[in-house]
């Protein structure tokens, strides 16, 4: 019989094994043994004290977007726990690995509905892909170990519910093992050459291909250029995968969508064959928006995916980066197309566009100039933690990226308050970069109070405030489908005093002019190890509408199009119509509209004479 060691010494020796580094949470009197044993154990492995349970959560999934590794958090029995859903709920939509402990009361309290006594499984069953409650001392570090396993395994939430006592209980040192050592990643699929083949013959014959690449392509974003160049094919990414390009590369069109870039979406409305790289897009359907395409081809390295949002014509089961590659070796070589050249006109143009917006440093300060002075100070392997919502759609459009740096969100769940966690945990688990956290006042309303983690902590976190008093981002919505705007505007708040609340150095910016000596003293207050605020009081102007773009006068008429140019600065800007017809070729949606007008003017004609018809006869 070896030394004996507290059970929860046990579990937390299980997570060191495993490389966990840090956990986040709030301590309890159901997680009394857990504390013990970080105590025991602090240096090896770190509690985090969070403000929030919720902020500790979406920290954890942060943590595992950002480094591939699990996240834990803890939560205490009852409001502990349940305050952890959030940021469990994002993990899951983004099936990334997460460890939740779960206190729970001593378990000679269970079932006598005790103080804080919950009944805790269901509670956490459909966010989890394990969720189990210890019932002895002895079997926790065999659970912990397992629930990691099956994280990793099933890319999701492993739930472990633990009364407090049985962390106290006694077991011997030797007793228990970890498989850390034993967990292999799945090799990369064997590409099948047929349907690498059927790839190619549909690429060497696309007239106006569009290269759709996801979070799949991530690490291959050299892969995904190479093959643009060679078959003439512009990018497209979603937004969570923009990272994965230098934002300079001529043939970048950005994201689609409402977030995304005019170039982008007006490219997947004219292109002809469409390659999904690694994605599984959640707009498409709803939106019909590869509905027009002649030829879907798709790679995809989970077979739950292939052909879930579109019918392909070709399919390839593997590794993107991979089946980038094979595609590339075998694909003809393509000269210059009109069709390539009128979108790198039309990238061209749009950077002129947001240019202009973002060097302005005239008038009412805007949320692109924001950009431009954050752009100005970041370095080139920065990590944005971004929140959702309009900074969301302005990080897309206006921040200078390339594959060194780091833009991590919450893509799918979506859930506002996002920035502050995933910046606390980029400083810690990458330090010596240059993090920033950038939110609207909406979502950092939300969160605002873990200021005072990353300055207990000294987390050199630049935090950039988007202050436009109001949720910007469903006002947008509201605009489009509702009577009127209701409950979106509030009052605004002063972050600079709050953040100094929590000893954190910070800034309000009112003035253009004065965007660029702030933030460089921001710069400098992040490079001393501390973090600093900057409030920025923006206008409230909804940014550029890219889901429905009435710019085209030949297709929405004259009023249309110079209200939406001056509603919006874009005076200059050019819809790819203008360049495709430079260069020859004719414009699908143009085309489309045309058709319909011909249509609607053949029904009213069709009614008119049906109507006179009508007449004539009553008269008779």
């Amino acid at each position: 019989m070896g030394n004996k060691i507290f059970a929860a010494t046990a579990a937390l020796r299980v997570l060191e094994s495993w490389g966990v580094k840090h956990f986040y949470g709030i301590p309890g009197g159901s997680t009394g043994s857990l504390m013990d044993a970080a105590y025991q154990e602090q240096d090896r492995i770190s509690f985090i004290r969070v403000r929030h349970e919720e902020v500790g959560a979406m920290a954890a999934s942060m943590h595992a977007k950002m480094t591939g590794h699990i996240g834990v958090v803890l939560g205490s029995a009852g409001p502990g726990g349940t305050h952890l859903m959030n940021g469990l709920y994002d993990a899951r939509e983004d099936h990334v690995p997460v460890l939740a402990l779960i206190g729970q009361m001593a378990s000679k309290n269970l079932n006598w509905d005790a103080f804080q006594e919950m009944n805790e499984n269901p509670i956490y069953a459909d966010v989890s892909v394990y969720n189990r409650r210890v019932v002895n001392g002895q079997q926790l570090p065999h659970v912990i170990d397992e629930a990691i396993r099956r994280a990793y395994h099933e890319k999701g939430v492993a739930v472990v519910e633990l009364p407090t006592d049985l962390g106290w209980d006694l077991i011997d040192e030797d007793s228990f093992y970890s498989s850390a050592d034993n967990w292999r990643d799945y090799p990369h699929p064997t590409l099948n050459d047929a349907d690498i083949d059927a790839a190619v013959k549909i690429l060497n014959e696309a007239q106006r291909p569009v290269i759709y690449a996801g979070i799949g392509t991530r690490g291959n974003g050299d892969a995904v250029v190479e093959l643009s160049k060679k078959i003439k094919a512009p990018i497209v990414s979603t937004a969570i995968a923009i990272d994965n390009f230098d934002d300079s590369y001529e043939a970048f069109l950005g994201s689609a969508g409402r977030v995304g870039r005019k170039t982008a979406i007006e490219a997947v409305s004219e292109g002809d064959v469409l390659l999904l790289a690694g994605t599984n897009y959640p707009f498409a359907e709803p939106f019909h928006m590869w509905d027009h395409y002649e030829k879907v081809i798709q790679i995809d390295i989970n077979n739950e995916h292939l052909g879930k949002r579109h019918h392909n014509d070709a399919t390839i089961l593997g590794d993107a980066g991979d089946a980038l590659r094979a595609i590339t070796a075998k694909a003809e070589e393509k000269p210059e197309s009109g069709w390539w050249r009128a979108n790198v006109k039309n990238v061209a143009n749009w950077r002129e566009y947001v240019t202009k917006l973002e060097t302005s440093r005239s008038g009412t300060l805007y949320s692109p100039q924001v950009f431009d002075a954050i752009n100005k100070i970041a370095d080139e392997d920065a990590i944005f933690s971004i929140d959702v919502g309009n900074t969301t759609m302005h990080s897309v459009r206006h921040l200078h990226l390339t594959q060194k740096n780091m833009w991590r969100t919450s893509p799918i769940f979506a859930t506002m308050g996002i920035g502050l966690p995933g910046a606390i945990t980029a400083a810690l688990d990458f330090p010596g970069r240059q993090v920033f956290n950038l939110a609207g006042d909406g979502a950092m309303s939300m969160v605002a109070q873990d200021l005072a983690t990353a300055s207990y902590y000294h987390l050199p976190i630049i935090s950039v405030v988007f202050t436009n008093k109001q949720f910007g981002f469903i006002k947008g919505e509201q605009e489009e489908t509702n009577l009127d705007y209701f409950g979106v505007d509030f009052a605004d708040t002063d972050f600079k005093k709050v953040a100094e609340g929590f000893h954190v150095r910070a800034f309000t910016v009112n003035d253009p002019a004065d965007l660029d000596t702030v933030f460089a003293q921001a710069k400098e207050i992040a490079a001393s190890g501390e973090p600093v605020l900057i409030d920025a009081k923006v206008s409230g102007a909804r940014p550029l509408i890219t889901e429905f773009i009435p710019l085209d006068e030949k297709i929405y008429g004259k009023e249309k199009s110079e209200a939406y140019k001056e509603r919006f600065d874009a005076q200059d800007l050019q819809p790819l119509r203008v360049y495709l017809e430079e260069e020859g070729l004719d414009s699908r949606l143009l085309a489309v509209a045309q058709a319909r007008k011909a249509a609607s003017d053949t029904k009213a004609a069709s009614d008119t004479d049906d109507s006179t018809n009508a007449a004539h006869t009553e008269e008779a």
